[in-house]
């Protein structure tokens, strides 16, 4: 258990002992240093359903609850709140434990099927700004949970279907007999290709009724058209790929299964709907009804299934993939990291699932929102013309900036170092300025805040990695085996908030909220800050320094740990 849950678990029985055997204790760190180290929070409601005085319930629980050993003294406040305070003996052993776990002290939950949905571009275009938030809070979710020994599988659900691949076929073929261009230097620039693509079907007649043709060729299965479809498709994953790698992102070709993959099911998806009643037609289209969802007038949204012509949409695909991940895949929770705009949509898609039987009561369907990256305009962020900002051109931005300001400060190191470091330090500040926000918060997108070395930075975590790794080749000999002491008040509060990193991971990975861990860090690093001012480590000697490197190293695994859930890479040496 972590240490939040063991002092819940502990308290949450005393109350059962005092009376209440529902009542739950709401164990919280304390607001203050003079409340303690956490506070209990519970109690006043379990005397108000008890119609008892809350400090007499409290005083009860004091004296009945089993903490020996983890809480050194407990004080009733108030009207009812119990301040606790650690054991520093307990709060070292932890120490001593997480220093020597390969999790660093965080327990192991038990193992679910988790699937992350994120990123999903359109195989069409390449990869713009608007993909970054998805991309980004996807990965670091799916790290978060498999930390935590979960099975996690990464799904691109890409848009790799639809009527525009017969566009874009037709053209790829007439590039290639006009200007016997290959397929590769033809894609080379994605969005230039499909504009010219788009263009030509607006403007020539005979292309567009060519392009209809490709369209029905390649749903009815045509090898050659398909063939091309399938050579289309590569190049584009390939313009995916390329920012993936920059970004750091665990996402490869096998996590790909796109909207094509369920083509085949559409029709099944229709009929078996339509079996249970849920299909009704309406002006030619096949709906559901939903009385869970009214319009203004109180009437029930139509939730689209299939268009009066006959296509489908994205809430067929997505039923059939509904479906498929609880038949063939047995998942347990499903969480599809996609923006705000879309809620109503997965709100909708979640409720048929439900009623046809695609996902069962205990599969976790979650929409995972996310708001805007906005420009320091406060408008959605786009280039100086207003036109898309294509991600990959972002990210060799941010590192080109990142370089500048290593070069400025170490201008003797080598280059291909300063490369290095450039781009662990510009990805990193990128992600992290997205990451620390609340998900579903629009922010904006500012170079010079997101780049700082002050503050809740990447770069201020990357650089505090980096000092305490540096006091480690400064000749120091550290003996992993040794006792940690906590005698000083700085050394107390740190070992302190290493014990809070269990609880915070757990939390990032219930309820999707990133921020949190970045907070973590950042009040992890700001902490370490202050016990290196307080308590000189090199200049200490004999068990003092033994124990203080083992509080310095701990710090480093678990900042580095804790980055690397983010996708951020740490550094050795700055």
């Amino acid at each position: 258990m972590t240490l939040l849950q063991l002092l819940s678990s502990r308290f949450e029985a005393a109350l059962a002992a005092a009376g209440a055997p529902d009542a739950q204790a709401l164990v919280q760190p304390a607001g203050k240093p003079e409340f303690g180290d956490y506070q209990v929070n519970g109690v006043m409601a379990a005397a108000k359903r008890l119609k008892m005085n809350p400090r007499e319930l409290a005083q009860k629980v004091v004296d009945s609850v089993d903490v020996a050993g983890v809480i050194d003294k407990m004080e009733i406040a108030g009207p009812g709140f119990i301040n606790l305070h650690l054991s520093t003996a307990w709060l070292g052993a932890h120490v001593e434990r997480a220093h020597a776990d390969a999790k660093l002290g965080v327990p192991q939950q038990a193992p679910k099927k988790v699937m992350v949905e994120y990123s999903s571009p359109n195989v069409a275009k390449e990869m713009h700004v608007g993909h970054l938030r998805s991309t980004i809070i996807g990965d670091a979710l799916a790290r978060v949970q498999a930390f935590l020994g979960h099975d996690v599988q990464r799904a691109n659900h890409v848009g790799d279907w639809g009527t525009q691949f017969g566009m874009l076929t037709a053209y790829l073929l007439e590039v290639r007999s006009t200007e016997h261009t290959d397929a590769a230097i033809a894609l080379n620039d994605l969005e230039a290709f499909y504009r010219k693509a788009k263009q030509h079907f607006d403007e020539d007649p005979a292309f567009a009724t060519r392009a209809r043709e490709y369209v029905v060729k390649l749903q009815s299965g045509d090898p050659e058209v398909l063939a091309l479809w399938r050579q289309f498709v590569d190049i584009s994953l390939s313009h995916c790929e390329a920012v993936y790698r920059k970004l750091n992102v665990q996402l490869g070709r096998g996590d790909v299964r796109g909207e094509s993959a369920y083509n085949d099911d559409l029709p099944v998806v229709v009929a078996d709907l339509r079996q249970q009643g849920l299909l009704t037609e309406d002006q030619g289209a096949q709906v559901v009804f939903l009385d869970e969802f009214k319009n203004k007038e109180g009437e029930p949204l139509a939730c689209i299934i299939q268009k009066s012509d006959g296509g489908y949409l994205y809430a067929t695909t997505d039923l059939s993939a509904v479906r498929y991940r609880h038949t063939q895949l047995g998942l347990d929770r499903v969480m599809y990291v996609v923006d705000a705009r879309q809620a109503l949509h997965f709100q909708q898609i979640f409720t048929i699932a439900r009623k046809a039987g695609y996902a069962p009561a205990d599969m976790q369907l979650e929409h995972i929102a996310f708001g805007t990256m906005m420009g320091e305009d406060n408008k959605p962020f786009k280039t100086r013309s207003g036109g898309t900002v294509k991600l990959i051109e972002l990210l060799e931005e941010a590192e080109e900036r990142a370089y500048q300001l290593v070069t400025d400060k170490n201008p003797a190191l080598a280059d291909a170092a300063r490369r290095d470091i450039a781009s662990a330090v510009g990805i990193g500040a990128v992600k992290y300025a997205d990451l620390s926000k609340h998900r579903t918060s629009d922010y904006v997108f500012s170079w010079d805040s997101m780049l700082a070395f002050e503050g809740n930075t990447a770069p201020y975590l990357q650089y505090a990695y980096t000092r305490i790794r540096s006091i480690f080749g400064k000749g120091a000999m550290f003996d992993p085996q040794a006792a940690v002491v906590l005698t000083e008040p700085a050394e107390r509060a740190l070992a302190l908030q290493l014990a809070q990193f269990g609880d915070s991971v757990y939390t990032v990975a219930r309820d999707a909220v990133p921020h949190l861990l970045c907070l973590y860090l950042y009040q992890l690093a700001t902490q370490f800050m202050r016990f290196y001012e307080a308590c000189p480590v090199l200049k200490s000697e004999g068990a003092v320094q033994q124990s203080r490197l083992k509080l310095c190293d701990l710090t480093a695994k678990t900042l580095a740990a804790g980055l690397d859930m983010l996708g951020i890479k740490v550094l050795e040496a700055m």
